[in-house]
């Protein structure tokens, strides 16, 4: 496994999210995806992506257990700001000092460890400027609960005066074939030297071509997805089916060419990129990892480039998962 860096911090070239092991893709297996978490550390996979509200915490406690007697070998990143405490409908985005220590140590607390690796903002607070979370943050920097920051779907502005407070190792973005708003912030990303980490590099599966709509569990918040159903659904179908149309063509499976492309836009946006793609499965695991060795030529890069462009329905419903 590659080796890459963010802000400082040394994590494997790909990660793994772990959000689908507890929550929204439909139903879960505990110890499928204990299997899973340890079958990627063997595999060299070290950066292990998680968020205190995935699950209600169910997430965080199922990653600590399958990095048990493992922990000197990974690096965790959780998240925080969600607050679903009163229901979905209500969700608010939290930065208050008070509301940032108590989430660090419930982390560290469902995890099983003593300090977690990178500690991301999940979103831009709605109750605290910038500035007071992010220095509630680098005050557990400080405490040694914490070693590297990152924010998550941030603004140039909101990535810049949080820089200013403390130095931001990443920014966690959807970032795929059919995703690119994050190249925006690409610019200012380099020039502080923020790392890129994509979630959901593969369309949430869309961009694979396995996942049908209408057989998804009840449970899927892909069933309800604006890019999933509808006309826009049937619409962007196309999208895959060029990806598809370049992996047949190149000997590999769509889903390697969708994270063969997010890996060569690094030298582009002068950026580290490092993806989390999700899986509940060893199988799918090995073959994401597998995309690190695939290059794409020139005839595919022409082929894909232009799809953002294709895409129809917006990234979320009104209540967003991540």
């Amino acid at each position: 496994m590659n080796r890459n860096t963010l802000g400082g911090l040394d994590v494997s070239a790909q990660g793994l999210g772990c959000m689908g092991m507890s929550e929204y893709y439909g139903a879960t297996d505990w110890d499928t995806s204990i299997d899973t978490i340890r079958h990627a550390i063997d595999s060299g996979v070290t950066l292990f992506d998680t968020a205190d509200q995935y699950g209600a915490g169910h997430n965080e406690v199922l990653l600590g257990r399958g990095i048990a007697g493992r922990r000197d070998d990974v690096q965790i990143a959780t998240k925080f700001g969600i607050d679903r405490s009163s229901g979905d409908d209500m969700r608010i985005y939290r930065g208050d000092p008070p509301y940032v220590r108590r989430s660090c140590d419930a982390s560290l607390l469902r995890l099983g460890i003593d300090h977690i690796d990178l500690y991301y903002l999940h979103r831009p607070p709605q109750n605290a400027e910038i500035e007071e979370t992010v220095g509630a943050m680098a005050e557990l920097v400080t405490a040694g609960k914490v070693r590297y920051l990152g924010l998550s779907e941030v603004t140039a502005d909101l990535l810049r005066r949080a820089h200013g407070v403390h130095p931001i190792a990443a920014v966690q973005s959807e970032y795929s074939l059919w995703t690119r708003d994050v190249e925006q912030l690409a610019p200012v990303m380099a020039e502080l030297g923020v790392g890129l980490v994509p979630y959901a590099p593969l369309g949430r599966g869309f961009l694979t071509g396995a996942v049908q709509t209408e057989t998804l569990d009840a449970n899927d918040f892909r069933a309800r997805n604006p890019r999933f159903i509808g006309e826009a659904g049937e619409r962007n179908q196309a999208i895959a089916a060029t990806v598809r149309t370049v992996a047949d063509r190149l000997g590999v499976l769509p889903a390697q060419v969708a994270l063969a492309w997010v890996y060569a836009q690094a030298p582009r946006l002068n950026v580290t990129v490092v993806p989390i793609p999700g899986t509940r499965h060893a199988a799918r695991l090995d073959q994401n990892v597998a995309s690190l060795s695939i290059d794409l030529d020139a005839d595919a890069v022409a082929q894909l480039q232009p799809l953002s462009d294709m895409v129809m329905g917006g990234r979320y419903t009104d209540h967003g998962v991540r």
